[in-house]
């Protein structure tokens, strides 16, 4: 049962929470640190000829340039499909003219609360990026088949992206 909670840091984009769970009487409570993320999407944006528009993109975090799909943060308030319509002309320059909402998951329950709602963007138009001052991002358009085969062999590391590559691939063959 969970008991008291606190607010260990509040950041731009997310919160660190400790929760206090009751073990049982006599016995200490557990406390557990939650990161609190307002959700998020990614987005698998398919090209004619069977190609897709992955992303080179600089990560801090984990000091290297990873190949992901699209992505970004869903803001307070704002649904997931305009999410993933703003990120991706933001991030890639492309705007879709059809869309379609995969199931979502989460990514990272044992510490972290962020539902990352995927899509699938197609019949696109090219145009400039938006993107950020502050992100190191370019365009990599690859045929399907490489992108999964990347996915596959770990080239491609970020696991947003590799759900997406996976699980649309199962379902564009089933």
């Amino acid at each position: 049962m969970l008991g008291k909670s606190r607010t260990l840091l509040t950041t731009e984009r997310f919160h660190v929470v400790e929760h206090e769970i009751a073990t049982g009487a006599g016995r200490e409570p557990l406390r557990r640190q939650v990161v609190q993320h307002p959700g998020a999407v990614t987005i698998v944006a398919l090209l004619s000829g069977e190609r897709v528009c992955l992303i080179r993109n600089e990560r801090i975090a984990v000091h290297k340039t990873l190949i992901e799909l699209p992505a970004g943060t869903i803001d307070q308030g704002e649904a997931p499909s305009v999410t993933a319509a703003r990120e991706l002309q933001e991030e890639t320059g492309y705007r879709a003219n059809s869309w379609r909402e995969l199931p979502p998951f989460f990514m990272s329950p044992g510490i972290l609360n962020e539902r990352m709602h995927l899509f699938v963007a197609e019949d696109l138009t090219p145009g400039p990026p938006a993107r950020e001052a502050n992100e190191k991002i370019e365009n990599l358009v690859v045929p399907w088949e490489k992108a999964v085969a990347m996915a596959l062999c770990g080239e491609i590391e970020d696991a947003k992206s590799l759900a997406g590559i996976l699980l649309w691939d199962r379902l564009r063959s089933a």
